[in-house]
C-alpha cells in the first residue's frame, strides 16, 4: 500500500488544532543512496489534542515529543507519525534516514555522465516535503524553515533564504551550510538545491529601493548554454512590470533561477529559488517560438512570488487561481516587455485550444474543482487548471476592464500578504475595483464545466446588405451552461492585396441568441469573425462564406490573433468531426509558408502532424501523409536561408517522414551531401534526423552509436534510447514497452525517452500487441509506483497510435470493471476519449473522400 493521501477534511481538522509551526531541519547529504534527516518542529496546539505529522522515511530512528521518547514502530507507519496528548506549546524531534529519488519527487539525485558529479534538487509540490523532513504538509500551515546542511565542500547549496558561507564539516572534504531562518511560506514551495552548480550573480532594484540579489545556476557541463544576460534582463524587466502592475514591491530577499536535471515540469515557483527544466537551456539553435515559451515560463514563475507565494491558497481547490493567474499575467508581461509582442496570438491557438480539448474529455471539471484529497490535486494539474482558467481570467479582464482588474489584484495582494486567501477574497476586491457584481459571472464561469460554441447568424438582402445578425451560443448536453461573454466581432474585407478589418463591434452576449444591431446596414464583408481579438473562452464556428474566405485567403490576414482564432476554429471543427481532417491538412500546407509568427507556425505544424497520424481516413492516409511531408520539405527549401521558418519546416519534416525516400533525404542532409543554405545540422537537429531515420528503419545501430559518441551527455543518452525504441521491429518495440512498464530503476526522463521512441511509428500494428499487458498491469502499477511514474506509464504506454474500434471496446470494458481508484480511472478514460475522437474524425474524413 502506498502513502495515504491527505484529505481536505483531515487538513481542515488539523489546521483548527495547530498554529505557528516552525522547523529546524538538519540534513547530511554526503551519502550516495540515502541521507540523514533530523527535524525539530515547534508548534502550538489545542491542549490534549491528537493529530499527525507527515514523514516519509526509510528508517525512523527517534521520535521525541515534548521530551518524551516515543516508539517509532508504534507511532509511525513509514508515512505519518501519530501525535497524542499535545500541549499548548510543543516541540517534536524526528531523526530518520530517507531515500533520494530518481522520479523528480522529494529530493532527486542525478549523476552527470559527463563528469560523474552528483546534483540534487527538491520538488515538494503537491505534498512531497515530507520525503525530506517531518512537516505538516498542507498549504495553510505556513511555516519558517531553518536548514543546516552538510554536503561535499565543493558544492553549492541553495534554499529559500540566502546561502551562508559554509564551515568545514566534521568529515574530510565536507562542509556545513547553516542557513538563516527562511520566510514563512507553504511547505510545497520550500526548496533545497545542492551540487557543484556553475553560477552567475546580478541584482535588480525594487521599487522600495532594495537591491534584490539575482542568481543563475546550471550543471557545470551545461554552463556554456546558460545565457545569464538574457535570464537576468528578463527577471529585472519582469520584476519592474509586476511591481508597477500590482503596486506591491517584490516580497522576498533574493531571486535565484536554477536549471535542474530530469525535471517533471517546466518550472516550479519555490520562493526565491525557482527550479527550471533543463530543456530551457538551448544546446542548439531553437525556433523563436521556443524562446517565446521560455520567456513566458520565466515570467510565469516570477509572478507567483506575489500571487501564490506571498498570498497562497488555503486548500488545493484554489490551485487553479495560482496557475491561471500566473499564465495570464506572464502572457500580459511577455506582450509588454519582450520582443514577443504577438504572444496573445500564441495564447489563442495554444492555451485556449488545449483548454477546450481538456474541457471536452469525460474528466472535465469546473475550474473551481472539488479537491477531496491530494490524489485529486495530482490529476488536476491539467489544461483546465492552467489554460482554461487563464482564458477565463482573460475574459474577466475584458468584463471588468484591465485597470480595474489590476487595482483589484493589487488590493488583494496587499490585504492578504504573507497569508492564505480564497477565490471569494479576490472576487471581493475585483468587485470593489470595478463596480460589477461578479457572483453570477463566477457561478457560471468557475463552478460549471464545458466550453460554449459561438456562431454568427447573418441575414442579407439581394444587394448583400446585412439585414439581421445575431450571435448564437450553444453548449454540450452534458454541460449545458450558457455563459455571459464579452466579445468582439470583426468584419474583414479586401483592402489592396490584404484582408483588413474594416469594422469592429464589441458587446456583451448572454443566452442562446444575442442580436447585433450594429452590423445591420453594413455591406456583407468577405469574413465575419466571432471572438475577434480573442476576448472570451469559447469554440468559434465561421459561417460558410467566412470559412471559404479564411480557407482561401488566410495568409492575407495581417492580424496574427485573427489568424490564430481562425486556425483554432478549424482545428476544433476537425476534432469535433464537423470538418474533414484532409481539409485541415490542405489548409496548413497552403498557408504555413506565409505565416509570419513563429509560435503560430509551430503550432499549425504540430497539429498537421497529429492530423496526419490520427485523423485521416484509411483510404488516403498514406498518400496524403507523403504529400504533406513532401510539401513541408519544399517549404523548407524555399524558406529564406537561416530563417526561423526554415528551421521549423525542417524539424516538422523529420516528424512527418513516412517513406524510404524521406529517410534518404534526411541521410543526405545529415551527411552534408544535401545542404540548405543557412541551416546548421547541430546537436539537436542531428538527433531529430537520427530518430526519424530510426523510425523508418533506416538508421543502423552504428548510426545511433555515432550520434551518441558525438553527444555522450545525459540528454544524448536519453535521445539514443528514443532512437533505439523507435525502430520498426516487433522485438524492439516489445522490449521498450516492457522496460518502461517494469524497470523501476529507470529515472523519470529515461522512461519518458524510451516511451517516446516506442510511440514513434508509421506502423501502429507494431504497438497493438501490448493491449492485454497494458490493461492487465494498470492496477499494480498504480498501487506500487509513485504518482509521477505511475501516471507516466498509464499515459505513455497506452497504444494511442492504434486508432481501432476493438481497442476502444476493450478499454471501455476495463473502465466498466474498474471504477476505482478514481485518478487511474480518469487517466485511462482520457485515453479512450481521444481514441473515440480519432475514430469519429476518421469516419468524417472518409465521408469526404466518398463525397469527392
Amino acid at each position: 500500500m502506498g502513502r495515504p493521501d491527505l484529505t481536505r477534511a483531515e487538513a481542515e481538522e488539523r489546521a483548527a488544532l495547530l498554529g505557528s509551526p516552525a522547523y529546524d531541519v538538519t540534513l547530511d547529504l554526503t551519502g550516495d543512496g540515502r541521507f540523514r534527516s533530523e527535524t525539530i518542529a515547534r508548534f502550538t496546539a489545542t491542549p490534549g489534542a491528537s493529530t499527525f505529522i507527515e514523514s516519509t522515511t526509510a528508517e525512523l530512528h527517534e521520535v521525541v515529543l515534548n521530551g518524551v521518547a516515543l516508539d517509532p514502530a508504534t507511532v509511525s507507519d513509514g508515512y505519518r507519525i501519530r501525535l497524542e496528548g499535545l500541549a499548548a506549546e510543543n516541540e517534536l524531534r524526528v531523526v530518520s534516514t530517507r531515500d533520494y529519488t530518481n522520479t523528480g519527487e522529494g529530493l532527486h539525485r542525478f549523476v552527470d555522465p559527463v563528469d560523474g558529479e552528483a546534483y540534487l534538487y527538491t520538488e515538494f509540490a503537491v505534498a512531497e516535503a515530507n520525503r525530506v523532513y517531518a512537516v505538516f504538509d498542507q498549504p495553510d500551515l505556513k511555516a519558517a524553515v531553518r536548514f543546516t546542511i552538510t554536503a561535499p565542500a565543493h558544492w553549492t547549496v541553495l534554499s529559500n533564504a540566502p546561502s551562508p558561507e559554509p564551515a568545514p564539516g566534521a568529515a574530510s572534504g565536507t562542509a556545513t551550510w547553516s542557513f538563516e531562518t527562511g520566510p514563512v511560506i507553504s511547505s510545497y514551495i520550500v526548496a533545497i538545491i545542492a551540487g557543484p552548480y556553475a553560477s552567475w550573480r546580478a541584482s535588480a532594484t525594487s521599487t522600495d529601493g532594495r537591491e534584490v540579489p539575482l542568481g543563475l545556476f546550471t550543471r557545470r557541463s551545461l554552463a556554456q548554454y546558460a545565457e545569464p544576460e538574457v535570464m537576468f534582463e528578463l527577471v529585472r524587466d519582469g520584476l519592474a512590470f509586476y511591481e508597477t502592475a500590482f503596486g506591491v514591491p517584490y516580497p522576498y530577499g533574493k531571486y535565484d533561477q536554477i536549471f535542474v536535471p530530469e525535471y517533471n515540469w517546466g518550472a516550479m515557483e519555490n520562493v526565491g529559488a525557482v527550479t527550471f527544466n533543463e530543456g530551457y537551456l538551448f544546446r542548439s539553435r531553437v525556433s523563436d517560438a521556443r524562446r517565446e515559451q521560455r520567456a513566458i515560463v520565466v515570467l510565469h514563475e516570477l509572478s507567483h512570488m506575489w500571487f501564490g507565494n506571498s498570498v497562497t491558497m488555503r486548500w488545493w481547490n484554489d490551485l487553479w487561481l495560482n496557475e491561471s493567474f500566473a499564465t495570464w499575467a506572464s502572457t500580459l508581461a511577455t506582450s509588454r516587455i519582450t520582443e514577443f509582442a504577438d504572444v496573445w496570438a500564441t495564447f489563442a491557438t495554444d492555451e485556449k485550444t488545449h483548454a477546450a480539448e481538456q474541457d471536452q474529455l469525460p474528466s472535465t471539471h469546473p475550474i473551481v474543482a472539488v479537491i477531496d484529497d491530494i490524489g485529486d490535486v495530482e490529476v488536476n494539474f491539467d489544461a483546465i487548471t492552467y489554460d482554461k482558467g487563464a482564458s477565463v481570467l482573460k475574459q474577466l479582464v475584458a468584463w471588468v476592464g484591465l485597470d480595474a482588474f489590476q487595482r483589484g489584484v493589487g488590493a488583494y495582494l496587499a490585504k492578504h500578504a504573507g497569508g492564505n486567501a480564497t477565490l471569494a477574497d479576490l472576487l471581493a476586491e475585483l468587485e470593489a475595483a470595478s463596480g460589477r457584481d461578479l457572483a453570477d459571472w463566477s457561478s457560471r464561469w468557475l463552478e460549471t464545466a464545458g466550453v460554449n460554441t459561438l456562431r454568427l447568424e447573418v441575414e442579407t438582402d439581394a444587394a448583400g446588405t446585412i439585414t439581421a445578425a445575431r450571435v448564437l451560443q450553444t453548449a454540450a448536453a452534458s454541460h449545458p451552461t450558457l455563459r455571459p461573454h464579452r466579445i468582439a466581432i470583426g468584419a474583414y474585407d479586401r483592402v489592396g492585396d490584404r484582408l483588413a478589418r474594416v469594422h469592429r463591434v464589441e458587446l456583451d452576449i448572454d443566452g442562446a441568441a444575442t442580436e447585433v444591431p450594429e452590423l445591420v446596414g453594413l455591406a456583407r464583408p468577405a469574413l465575419l469573425l466571432v471572438n475577434d481579438d480573442d476576448l472570451t473562452y469559447a469554440k468559434v464556428r465561421l459561417d460558410a462564406p467566412s470559412f471559404a474566405t479564411a480557407r482561401d485567403r488566410l495568409a492575407e490576414l495581417d492580424d496574427p490573433v485573427a489568424r490564430a482564432v481562425i486556425l483554432g476554429s478549424a482545428w476544433d471543427a476537425v476534432r469535433d468531426a464537423e470538418q474533414p481532417a484532409s481539409d485541415f491538412v490542405r489548409l496548413v500546407v497552403a498557408n504555413a509558408g506565409h505565416e509570419t509568427q513563429s509560435a503560430a507556425r509551430g503550432l499549425a505544424l504540430a497539429r498537421l502532424e497529429f492530423a496526419v497520424s490520427r485523423y485521416l481516413a484509411d483510404e488516403h492516409r498514406d498518400a496524403l501523409a507523403e504529400e504533406a511531408a513532401d510539401a513541408i520539405w519544399a517549404l523548407a527549401e524555399l524558406a529564406p536561408a537561416g530563417s526561423d521558418a526554415q528551421l521549423q519546416f525542417v524539424k516538422a519534416f523529420t516528424r512527418l517522414t513516412c517513406v524510404p525516400a524521406h529517410a534518404d533525404v534526411l541521410g543526405e542532409l545529415a551527411s552534408g551531401r544535401t545542404r540548405l543554405e543557412g541551416l546548421d545540422i547541430d546537436l539537436d537537429l542531428h538527433w531529430e534526423i537520427t530518430i526519424a531515420r530510426a523510425a523508418l528503419g533506416a538508421a543502423s545501430d552504428d548510426e545511433i552509436d555515432e550520434a551518441l559518441a558525438a553527444d555522450d551527455t545525459a540528454k544524448g543518452r536519453q535521445l539514443a534510447e528514443t532512437a533505439r525504441a523507435a525502430r520498426p521491429d516487433q522485438a524492439v518495440k516489445d522490449a521498450a514497452w516492457r522496460r518502461v512498464a517494469t524497470d523501476a530503476s529507470l529515472s523519470n526522463d529515461v522512461a519518458r525517452a524510451i516511451a517516446d521512441g516506442w510511440q514513434r511509428t508509421i506502423d501502429p500494428a507494431l504497438l497493438a500487441g501490448t493491449v492485454d499487458d497494458y490493461l492487465g498491469m494498470l492496477e499494480g502499477v498504480w498501487a506500487e509506483r509513485s504518482f509521477t511514474m505511475a501516471s507516466l506509464i498509464v499515459r505513455r504506454l497506452f497504444p494511442a497510435p492504434v486508432v481501432d474500434a476493438e481497442l476502444g471496446r476493450r478499454t471501455r470494458a476495463w473502465l466498466d470493471a474498474h471504477p476505482e481508484p478514481a485518478p487511474l480511472h480518469r487517466l485511462v478514460a482520457e485515453q479512450l476519449s481521444e481514441l473515440e475522437r480519432a475514430l469519429a474524425a476518421r469516419e468524417r474524413d472518409a465521408a469526404s473522400v466518398t463525397r469527392d
